[in-house]
């Protein structure tokens, strides 16, 4: 991916008839905590990476503890394709992220500085659309660059101005392929924080690579990462300050049309209960003991939930 990836129209049609009609568990193990939600049904969508994942099985999950009846689906590949099976009310909701719908759905080049005005300017701009978007949780899923711990301590880094500041054969770079021509990527990046370093300090990597490529520290000092992946604090990174806010927020909050929110207004309440919750730090943890201890998503979601309480 890169997870904000659309695919064109005929293989998001295609994708959708493909996969709608298989879904994953709804959250069978969730104790009842009340009835509010009966006669609510349907599927929980996902995108396709752990983070989505985890989030569909909880949001399920926690639904189904009171009193709806849903199921998540992980079988969809591509932002638009989730989008679209939501405004055809073929999902009943799913995680989104400010940046991704204000750029990519609503046609926005520059994105809103800070998180709760880029909240409210997407909330807004998809009411328009008939989509409701929750409260937001903290957790902000933003580009970022990062750098091995004890390399940033020897460099006396802890902010992406610091890092432009450094002497050019100490800037050197891990990206993706994609990143290096996006316009809230590395070249807009480079002009906010004056960032001027030859080709050969970039190396163009694969994202998977680049959190390895970035611990071993033989390719670059910095890599290019997202702020919620569990690979950071596994493998001992820290992430730069984005001190001029050059990133767009990708704060995550559930979705779903209006209509349906409506007709079912105590979504918003159970929803709210584990929003707050969810932080960048938190999802960190959660994603790792998917994507670097291979646990189930389905089954971390329902840990996640019992140890809060929620189920």
């Amino acid at each position: 991916m890169k997870k904000r990836t659309i695919l064109p129209a005929l293989a998001l049609a295609a994708a959708s008839a493909l996969a709608l009609g298989a879904c994953s568990g709804g959250g069978a193990a969730a104790g009842s905590q009340g009835t509010e939600l009966e006669g609510l049904t349907g599927d929980i969508g996902a995108k396709d990476f752990a983070e989505q994942f985890i989030l569909a099985h909880i949001a399920s999950q926690l639904l189904n503890a009171h009193g709806a009846d849903t199921q998540a689906n992980t079988k969809l590949v591509g932002s638009a394709n989730v989008r679209q099976a939501l405004e055809t009310d073929q999902f009943l909701g799913y995680w989104e992220y400010t940046g991704t719908s204000w750029i990519t759905y609503n046609g926005n080049t520059e994105p809103v500085k800070g998180e709760a005005e880029q909240f409210e300017a997407t909330k807004e701009a998809d009411a328009a659309n008939g989509i409701a978007w929750l409260d937001p949780a903290p957790l902000n899923n933003t580009y970022a660059f990062a750098i091995r711990a004890d390399r940033a301590e020897e460099l006396g880094v802890e902010t992406l101005s610091d890092v432009a500041a450094l002497p050019v054969e100490d800037q050197t770079f891990c990206i993706e392929s994609e990143f290096s021509t996006r316009d809230d990527g590395w070249p807009g990046l480079k002009a906010a924080y004056g960032i001027d370093v030859p080709d050969s300090n970039v190396a163009l990597l694969d994202t998977g690579v680049i959190y390895t490529a970035t611990e071993k520290g033989d390719d670059c000092n910095f890599g290019e990462v997202f702020q919620t992946d569990g690979r950071i604090p596994a493998l001992d990174l820290v992430v730069m300050e984005d001190d001029l806010q050059f990133f767009p927020a990708y704060q995550g909050a559930f979705t779903l049309k209006q209509a349906t929110l409506d007709e079912y207004p105590a979504i918003a309440d159970v929803i709210g209960l584990i929003s707050p919750l969810l932080t960048t730090e938190e999802m960190q943890k959660l994603n790792a003991l998917v994507d670097v201890d291979g646990e189930d998503p389905e089954d971390v979601a329902t840990d996640w939930l019992t140890e809060q309480g929620l189920i």
